[in-house]
């Protein structure tokens, strides 16, 4: 399908599979599978923090105007009204970026929703180096913050595919869930046949030489390195770990013990996020390996595009090839 659109160089109207730059990607599919999941789910709500438009509700908010509420620029309050109403009965879905909800919202996260199993799902956009305005509007610490909440799902979506599943699979599952959600043109990367089940970390690339084991937009571009280092006689398998947590130890072993070399690839810093899951995990199991760390730095980052910035530190396609071909 990709190679036909990219052939004709067509639309097939808003929030269809598009073409941008040789990329097939999906417009805000967050928000149109909000929009259609709440026509068969009368008790979904949607909330956001004055980030409508760059959260994606709208559609939501077009759709069913009567259960969209905008509470400001008040993060705390966003999260407090949202466990307000699944007390109510109502499954509450927050949108605002990431960075505001983890750095501003937390306690609020914590006690009113986690610790309360209120049915509150927080799509929290931009995290890591997506956003382009610098440190203070970059979630680059956030997995490793929410895994501290009890009771709190984290899941990490690799595309605009596996992102529609997610809207709708996180309604019933108990509790509240963090979503580090994706937004605008989202790439579509997986194929039709590919099932979310939360909890459950899912190869996307068979390989015999190389294990990577990635979360996010991350687990794409992993693969995208593996068919690059296949040119150059490196073949690398691609465990996409979706679920943070709860954290699939047993898919994830079981996947290390078959190489000798392993990448852990994540939009995060490197400490405290998936690669410090899955070395906990190695350790506790007594499984010791060369393994390379794909991520951020523990520093404050610079405004600039997501290609830019992506190079400049070092989580970019070819950074990827190198970890792959050469093992550094």
């Amino acid at each position: 399908m990709a190679e036909a659109l990219h052939a004709v160089g067509r639309t097939r109207g808003m929030g269809e599979l598009i073409d941008v730059e040789g990329k097939v990607t999906e417009i805000a599919p967050f928000g149109r599978t909000l929009a259609e999941l709440a026509h068969e789910r009368p008790e979904i709500v949607g909330l956001t923090a004055d980030m409508g438009r760059y959260s994606d509700i709208l559609p939501f908010r077009d759709a069913h105007p009567n259960r969209f509420f905008n509470v400001g620029m008040a993060e705390q309050d966003l999260i407090m009204i949202a466990a307000g109403m699944s007390k109510a009965g109502k499954i509450a879905y927050c949108t605002t970026y990431s960075v505001f909800i983890t750095r501003r919202a937390y306690d609020f996260v914590s006690i009113a929703c986690a610790h309360s199993m209120a049915n509150v799902k927080i799509f929290a956009g931009m995290p890591g180096l997506v956003n382009g305005y610098g440190a203070t509007h970059q979630a680059t610490e956030d997995i490793n913050m929410m895994r501290g909440i009890a009771d709190l799902t984290i899941i990490d979506p690799c595309d605009a595919t596996e992102l529609k599943q997610v809207v709708r699979a996180v309604a019933d599952i108990p509790g509240t869930v963090y979503v580090r959600s994706l937004r605008g043109k989202v790439p579509v990367e997986l194929g039709s046949d590919y099932k979310f089940e939360v909890g459950k970390a899912k190869i996307i690339r068979e390989g015999r030489d190389v294990g990577v084991i990635s979360t996010g937009y991350m687990s794409a571009r992993a693969r995208d390195a593996a068919d690059a280092a296949a040119g150059q006689g490196l073949d690398a398998a691609v465990l996409h770990v979706s679920t943070i947590k709860p954290f699939d130890k047993e898919t994830v072993l079981s996947f290390a013990q078959r190489f000798d070399r392993l990448i852990v690839a994540e939009n995060h810093k490197t400490t405290g996020g998936l690669a410090t899951l899955v070395i906990e995990a190695l350790y506790e199991a007594g499984i010791m390996k060369p393994l390379i760390k794909i991520g951020l730095a523990d520093s404050f980052f610079e405004c600039g595009s997501q290609e830019y910035l992506e190079a400049k530190y070092q989580v970019d396609l070819p950074r990827f090839v190198r970890a792959i071909v050469e093992g550094r």
